[in-house]
């Protein structure tokens, strides 16, 4: 059957899908202070519902990757808007911390599955290279919601309260099903067997195995660990530590998205050239310097939201700059498993950010620096992972993992 629908129309809706996740992510992160207090919540708790929903993701991601493979990229993706409109409804309307972790974890498996699959449909299309440059336009279009989200969420807190939030990302959700249902194609004709759990074990066993995985997937997730880190504990520091309202950390917050912006242009226009794994080698190394940088300015100059904020764009860029390829380079090591291989990836990069954000939400001691410590950490973990498994080999063209 032909298909009418322009490449820029399809890769449009495939940007809006992917962003509806960040954004309901983003969007609430300035309303912690205030969940918590509304609530009668410890921050621990408060913590869960940032931190238990990126577990689901993770969970999730396991799941849609290989039914994708079974039963198409579509309808999968479609499957995911319903369930993040549903979460998005139940949240909006609860009376508790319970109704309403539930609710944001529902929101947050269903927008899990664009973010799963985005990158597949990709690589169904474009050869490795390629893809990379596709990502990282996608990446950086995509980043524009979550990049104005917590300015929005910040202000919609201070003038209405926390509850607008989740209300907002559903009505986005609408909008974004709507095109979805008209423009969204099949990408994936190729269609395996859905893998039992013993046959999906044996596939994730052979991805880990392979050397280049580990180390495109483990550098991913150790940089998505730092930035998460930054943004659950950086609402805390600055709103409670800085005593800054909810509105002025949503507006540093565009600066840091909108360097990670850049960094994904710069990758786009420059991956294909350079190669994924030395962006990748340069990229870490920028992201590391962020971190590291913020600490000394706050022990050196002062507990300042430019201190915090500054060095943050430095982390940005950087990530802007590798992940992207880490992401191409992942999902390429077996085209024929590149659902499972995006699914066990991201699994992988969510379960190691929630742990991280976890930590730097709840270490609440009224200083900067339990925060910067594990941002520095988990950088740190990024570029050895990468490093390590660079040096035994993979830096080669990845080969195939053994067939499911």
């Amino acid at each position: 059957m032909k298909d009418s629908t322009t490449p820029w129309v399809f890769l449009f809706v495939l940007v809006a899908a992917t962003a509806l996740g960040p954004l309901a992510m983003q969007i609430f992160l300035p309303s912690l202070p205030s969940i918590q207090a509304d609530l009668g919540v410890s921050a621990a708790l408060a913590q869960m519902v940032f931190s238990l929903s990126m577990a689901a993701i993770a969970l999730s991601m396991l799941i849609y990757g290989p039914l994708s493979d079974r039963f198409g990229r579509r309808p999968v993706m479609l499957l995911g808007l319903v369930l993040f409109l549903a979460g998005s409804l139940i949240a909006t309307v609860a009376t508790n911390v319970g109704w309403l972790i539930v609710g944001r974890t529902i929101q947050a498996i269903g927008g899990a599955s664009a973010h799963a699959i985005t990158r597949t449909m990709v690589r169904d299309i474009y050869g490795r290279e390629k893809s990379a440059s596709i990502i990282a336009y996608i990446t950086m279009a995509m980043v524009v919601a979550p990049m104005l989200a917590p300015a929005i969420g910040g202000y919609l807190n201070d003038l209405i309260g926390w509850r607008a939030n989740f209300g907002i990302a559903g009505i986005a959700c609408i909008f974004v099903t709507a095109l979805a249902l008209k423009h969204l194609r099949e990408t994936h004709t190729d269609r395996i067997e859905l893998p039992g759990l013993g046959s999906m074990m044996t596939i994730f066993a052979a991805l880990m195995r392979m050397s280049a995985f580990r180390g495109f997937a483990f550098h991913g997730a150790f940089a998505l660990a730092t930035f998460f880190s930054f943004a659950a504990g950086a609402p805390y520091v600055v709103i409670v530590v800085m005593g800054e309202p909810a509105s002025v950390y949503g507006l540093f917050f565009i600066m840091v998205s909108a360097s990670f912006m850049v960094g994904n242009f710069a990758a786009a226009r420059i991956s294909e050239r350079v190669g994924l794994e030395r962006m990748v080698h340069i990229g870490s190394w920028i992201a590391f310097s962020g971190p590291v940088l913020s600490l000394l300015l706050i022990a050196g100059v002062g507990w300042t939201p430019w201190a915090l904020f500054g060095p943050g764009i430095l982390l940005a860029f950087g990530n802007g700059l590798a992940l992207p390829n880490s992401m191409t380079g992942a999902i390429s090591v077996d085209p024929r498993n590149a659902g499972a291989a995006s699914g066990l990836m991201g699994f992988l990069q969510m379960m190691l950010a929630a742990g991280f954000a976890q930590l730097a939400g709840m270490w609440q001691n009224g200083t900067p620096y339990p925060l910067l410590g594990f941002m520095v950490l988990a950088a740190f973990l990024s570029v050895l992972s990468f490093l390590l498994s660079h040096r035994r080999g993979a830096g080669a063209e990845p080969g195939s993992a053994p067939a499911s």
